[in-house]
């Protein structure tokens, strides 16, 4: 309708406001969409803003991570470039220790007096205990430097309980407890020496934290595994200490009423599990506080017996006692203090010795054709570079036949040992206990 055409005054008003109505609208929304484009473009700053913080935080991190990385690295190589330092020592750790073993052995020879004698035996626990401390942690630091190769053969159980019972049976006996072995007619893959000191460690820790009662081990057949069990009536490993029981220098809490000593480097255990780890052979425990432990290790199931077993079975029926007297031994020794202890030793026994620091100086001994020695014994590192498996078979070279031989040395590895037993020489381990000395001496003797 023509506005000319309206005359109602009312009309016009509503009109009127109805067109301001849509323009204040049309306004607004005008408004509206400059405001919202001016927060996106606002947003689009802030979110580029934070992008560029984040990059440059991840940056950092990314550079931390490699400063992290090259920190652990450089820590791991130091660490296993301690224990291999440690591992390669042994040698060096454990003569001044086997010349003071040595030199109180010949000490306890000569004492007449009750005080004289009390002393040296304190002495020798001392250096037993001192001992006890080294060899573990050198052991420990073997292990982690993985310089340990387990020896993987046949190994009867039998006759690894049988020994264990000998070492341990007067150790039960005199804390009151009894101890038994399950007979037992299997053979399992495994090196005999090392799982030999699995069950040691876990056995003397049964004994150590058993009052009363006792400790059974026996085995149990599960598929081509045999499960070995150490179950003791001791005090119990609580739930919160089942890890820490494995760590070092952890030891049981004892409390004041239970009866029981404490004792021990708290070693044992931390062998164990890097033995275990070492063979394969998994190792658990089911423990309740207060009624005992039982400790469980599986070793998969032998092939039969091996000639190491049955040499194993024949080692423990050498006989001993047999006298020294006027025995002549060659002895190569370079380390003074452990040569001149060894001399008064074996002297001590009746023994008629020459000394000698190399291979040279042992082929100039045996100048004397009116002397002839009945065994030679060695250390394997001589000065020089030399070694005592070299000069044993020199020494029988020159001689013309296969003179008892001995070698003694600190060096742990299975070099050693292989080039021991391929020359058909007898090994001993520094420290060296006397009275294993002389037991073998005599029994090469026989």
């Amino acid at each position: 309708m023509p506005l000319k055409d309206i005359n109602d005054l009312e009309k016009l008003k509503k009109i009127n406001a109805a067109l301001v109505s849509r323009v204040e609208r049309s306004m607004d929304q005008q408004g509206n969409a400059f405001s919202l484009f001016q927060t996106a473009i606002s947003l689009e700053n802030r979110v580029r803003t934070r992008t560029e913080e984040l990059h440059s935080t991840l940056r950092r991190l990314e550079q931390s991570n490699i400063d992290l990385s090259a920190a652990k690295e450089n820590a791991e190589l130091a660490n296993l470039s301690k224990t291999r330092f440690l591992a390669a020592a042994s040698h060096d750790v454990l003569q001044p220790l086997n010349a003071a073993h040595l030199s109180v052995s010949a000490l306890a020879e000569v004492q007449t007096s009750d005080e004289g004698k009390k002393l040296v035996r304190q002495v020798e626990r001392s250096l037993e205990t001192m001992e006890d401390l080294l060899r573990t942690l050198l052991d420990i630091s073997k292990l982690d430097a993985g310089v340990v190769q387990p020896d993987i053969g046949d190994v009867n159980l039998e006759t690894l309980f049988s020994s264990l019972r000998s070492d341990f049976q007067p150790v039960a006996k005199m804390k009151g407890l009894t101890l038994k072995f399950r007979p037992v007619n299997a053979v399992v893959r495994s090196d005999r020496t090392l799982l030999r000191r699995i069950l040691q460690n876990i056995l003397s820790n049964a004994l150590r934290y058993t009052r009363s009662g006792g400790v059974l081990v026996g085995t149990r057949h599960r598929g081509d595994t045999i499960r070995i069990d150490v179950a003791d009536t001791g005090c119990g490993i609580p739930d919160d200490q089942r890890e820490a029981v494995f760590e070092e220098f952890h030891r049981g809490t004892i409390s004041s009423d239970s009866g029981l000593a404490g004792g021990g480097l708290g070693l044992g255990l931390a062998i164990v599990r890097r033995i275990a780890a070492a063979l394969g052979h998994p190792v658990t425990f089911s423990s309740k506080v207060g009624h005992g432990t039982i400790f469980h290790i599986d070793v998969p199931v032998g092939i039969g017996a091996t000639a190491d077993v049955i040499a194993n079975a024949a080692d423990m029926e050498r006989p001993r006692g047999y006298g020294l007297f006027g025995t002549k031994v060659l002895l190569v020794e370079n380390d003074i203090e452990v040569l001149e202890a060894m001399t008064f030793l074996l002297e001590r026994w009746q023994c008629l010795v020459r000394p000698a620091t190399s291979t040279g100086d042992a082929l100039d001994m045996l100048g004397d054709t009116d002397w002839v020695p009945d065994i030679v014994i060695a250390d394997q590192h001589l000065d020089g570079g030399d070694l005592g498996t070299t000069t044993i078979a020199e020494v029988r070279d020159y001689l013309g036949r296969a003179v008892p031989a001995l070698i003694v040395t600190a060096d742990g590895s299975e070099t050693v040992a292989k080039a021991a037993r391929a020359a058909g020489i007898e090994l001993m381990r520094k420290p060296l206990k006397p009275a294993q000395l002389r037991a073998l001496l005599a029994h090469l003797l026989a």
